[in-house]
C-alpha cells in the first residue's frame, strides 16, 4: 500500500510540474523609469544590465522608456526595477530611496511623482 501510495505522489508530482507556465527566455518589456539626461541613460542601463537575464536595455530620454529585452528564467520586471530604483531612478512599481535619489547629479535630478 505504501509503495502505490508513492508512486501515485511522484506521478502527481511529475505531471504538476510539466503543468507549470514555461518562461520566456526572450519576453519583451517596455517600462517607464523616471530620468533626465544622457549621464541618467547611462546609469539605467548599466543598472539593467547588472541584472542576471536582461539580454538587451535601451532607455529613451524623450520617452522615459527602457525597452527590454529579458530571460524570464532567470530574471523578472521586478528584478530589474528594483536594481534601477537602487541606482536612483523611480519606476512605477519601486521608488529609489532619498538619500540614493538626492546623490545624483543636478542634471539628472527629475521631478519625482
Amino acid at each position: 500500500m505504501k509503495n502505490v501510495l508513492l508512486v501515485l505522489i511522484l506521478a502527481f508530482v511529475g505531471v504538476s510540474s510539466q503543468a507549470q507556465e514555461k518562461k520566456n527566455k526572450n519576453a519583451k518589456y517596455n517600462v517607464e523609469i523616471n530620468g533626465n539626461c544622457e549621464h541618467c541613460k547611462k546609469r539605467i542601463e548599466k543598472a539593467a544590465y547588472s541584472v542576471s537575464g536582461v539580454k538587451s536595455a535601451n532607455w529613451n530620454v524623450e520617452t522615459h522608456q527602457l525597452a527590454l529585452i529579458l530571460n524570464e528564467e532567470k530574471t523578472s520586471i521586478f528584478d530589474l526595477e528594483k536594481a534601477v530604483a537602487k541606482a536612483g531612478h523611480d519606476s512605477d512599481e519601486f521608488k529609489a530611496e532619498k538619500e540614493v535619489y538626492e546623490k545624483l547629479p543636478a542634471c539628472c535630478l527629475y521631478v519625482r511623482k
